[in-house]
């Protein structure tokens, strides 16, 4: 591995001496006639790249210079090219265990095309395979503003074991199903569990509750094998990678066990990840939380990993006593404290899972009285969700040297938003004017894949047009952001969290050659039409991992 390293430098360091003297050493890649989005000046439309790094930026006169016989010239006809995306905040290693057995209502508009895809599922599936969704939607996406019924779902799939997820609010599972399942792992679990009820307080079928009792309930479902956890793992990235994600902060999560982090471990291990990973570990259990983690950063520290997979600290649920938590106790403060000493002490990164303003408090003392003796600033801390903070808490996290983590909540959650804040609190909600007046480092990302549309482009416009899916206004001005502003918040924003904002989410001379490719032009389409954008090319370090032109119509081999 040393070996390897010291190649790469002198390397690096042969190309930045013969472009010094005027020498222009054949590039890898060459990309022309682009526009060129997320770099320092506006107007440029080429850019070259040569072992793995971004080398030249310009007009096409400036970088022709690197073309060489073995160079791959791309004509890019006007397309964007941008920094790889970076989702600062994507359940990614939870999503892709279950990629092949979950059927996804992403982006479908009608409640009779989402029940048509269970169909297909159910015939396409042999009889004793669940039928499943799992979240990532909501009534408001369909025309008709409503969630299946017990009787559609029913129809749907037959005599089968089917199981719809509701964000993590509510279930809905056929009779076979309901017989399916060990019940009795949780005799507890019903009584956490409401039975929902209609205007004229009629049954639904459908089953509401907390996060952890419907966290519960699908962890009765049985998982699947280790094949196809790998093989759904490698998917759910190549899916990504088709959006020109080049990078994922993942935040661990409530129950989810070390052991779920095997398939992407082996993907990486294999050399098949497509994009960056940085991950944190959450507490497996409550009530030991601080010898967990101390027994789990042994065998791996903060840090450990390399340029594909990276161990980024601790999160969301850092103690189970103060994860969201309106009322903690002195005790619950008490054991965070001591668990946020030890990772100061250990120069780990942390994130925090905390949705309302109001009991925010709790956990910012606890951080400042954390911070009195340890300088956090270098640690880049972070908190979550928060999506109606208040300036004083933006204000108080911005002194103690912490990033905020966005989510587009508000695209699917707006009508529960609303009842929660009222109307006008609505309009700064989240409020991303006042965190870019205060310089507070922000990260754009999703919360995919139970409660949000993995779509990052969905996002982008959402943070740009602040209108929900059902084309609803949530936040206005000052807090719409603008394209630029938008695309530099999901990508060298994000990199912030893990301290690479240095090394990539720009364009610009040195960066790593993390790059897409789109389908279109980011900013001239209309604001409405962002969410229909994709990638045709997807790079990381200059290594293509994902391309959807079908060249060599789109790949033009030039002489020098």
């Amino acid at each position: 591995m040393r070996k390897i390293i010291l190649c790469l430098c002198f390397a690096w360091c042969w190309v930045n001496s013969a472009w010094s003297h005027g020498i222009h050493p054949s590039a890898q890649w060459v990309i022309l006639n682009a526009e060129l989005v997320g770099a320092d000046r506006t107007g440029l439309t080429a850019l070259a790249v040569a072992d793995g790094r971004i080398v030249a930026l310009g007009q096409e006169r400036d970088v022709r210079a690197w073309i060489g016989p073995n160079t791959q010239v791309i004509q890019a006809q006007g397309r964007s090219l941008i920094p790889g995306l970076i989702d600062s905040h994507m359940h990614t290693i939870r999503a892709g265990l279950t990629e092949f057995t979950e059927v996804h209502w992403s982006g479908v508009r009608r409640l009779d095309q989402a029940l048509r895809l269970l169909q297909q599922k159910a015939q396409n599936s042999p009889p004793d395979v669940w039928i499943v969704v799992a979240g990532g939607w909501t009534p408001d996406q369909f025309e008709e503003k409503r969630s299946p019924t017990a009787a559609e779902l029913q129809q749907a799939v037959g005599d089968r074991a089917a199981y719809v997820q509701r964000a993590y609010s509510a279930v809905l599972i056929t009779p076979t199903g309901m017989q399916r399942l060990p019940w009795a792992r949780h005799a507890d679990l019903a009584s956490r569990l409401k039975s929902e009820t209609d205007r004229d307080g009629k049954e639904t079928g459908w089953l509401a509750g907390d996060a952890r009792a419907i966290s519960d309930v699908y962890n009765l479902l049985p998982p699947p094998d280790a094949q196809a956890q790998l093989n759904g793992t490698l998917a759910w990235y190549q899916r990504l990678s088709g959006w020109g994600m080049t990078g994922i902060v993942d935040p661990g999560g409530y129950n989810l066990p070390p052991s779920a982090y095997q398939a992407t471990q082996a993907l990486w291990q294999q050399g098949k990840l497509p994009l960056r990973l940085r991950f944190s570990l959450s507490a497996p259990k409550a009530g030991s939380e601080l010898t967990d983690f101390q027994q789990l950063s042994a065998l791996m520290p903060m840090g450990w990993g390399d340029e594909w997979m990276r161990f980024n600290g601790l999160g969301e649920n850092v103690t189970w006593g103060m994860y969201n938590n309106a009322a903690p106790s002195e005790k619950d403060k008490a054991h965070l404290e001591e668990t946020l000493r030890w990772a100061a002490q250990r120069g780990m990164g942390v994130t925090f899972h905390w949705n309302q303003n109001e009991t925010v408090h709790h956990l910012l003392e606890v951080i400042e009285r954390v911070g009195q003796s340890h300088d956090l600033r270098p640690l880049r801390w972070s908190i979550a969700h928060l999506n109606n903070a208040s300036l004083d808490n933006l204000q108080r996290m911005n002194q103690l040297g912490m990033g905020w983590l966005v989510q587009n909540a508000t695209y699917f959650q707006r009508a529960q938003l609303l009842q929660q804040v009222g109307e006008a609190a609505l309009t700064r909600t989240p409020p991303l004017g006042d965190a870019m007046a205060l310089g507070l480092p922000v990260g754009l990302g999703t919360d995919a894949h139970r409660v949000m549309d993995p779509n990052p482009f969905v996002s982008l416009q959402w943070a740009i047009d602040g209108l929900s899916v059902d084309g609803k206004p949530t936040r206005q001005k000052p807090h719409l952001l603008d394209r630029e502003q938008a695309l530099r918040a999901y990508t060298q924003g994000s990199a912030w969290f893990s301290h690479e904002e240095n090394e990539r989410g720009r364009l610009a001379v040195g960066q790593r050659a993390d790059l897409a490719l789109l389908n279109d032009s980011y900013l001239k389409i209309e604001t409405s039409r962002i969410h229909t954008l994709s990638a045709d090319m997807t790079w990381v370090s200059g290594l293509l991992v994902h391309d959807a032109t079908g060249r060599p119509s789109h790949t033009i081999k030039e002489k020098p």
